[in-house]
């Protein structure tokens, strides 16, 4: 019997851009604007970030030092 996966919650396009562009500003070495980039997530998609992460094994410390161009 096939079971479906659960429902994660919905990641806005702005948090998607905010998690982008906090990525890019650690690579960069800017702490300041990554935390900005984090902090301007708003709770809903904080949450279903969180979900799709823990569904893959990983975490935000990973995702955020895994080299530009690599898959997580």
């Amino acid at each position: 019997m096939a079971t479906t996966p659960p429902i994660m919650g919905r990641i806005s396009l702005t948090a998607a851009g905010d998690l982008r562009d906090a990525i890019d500003a650690h690579h960069r070495g800017d702490t300041a604007a990554a935390l900005y980039g984090l902090m301007s997530i708003d709770p809903e998609s904080w949450h279903a970030i969180q979900a799709r992460l823990n569904a893959l094994g990983g975490t935000l410390a990973e995702l955020l030092n895994t080299p530009k161009g690599d898959a997580p």
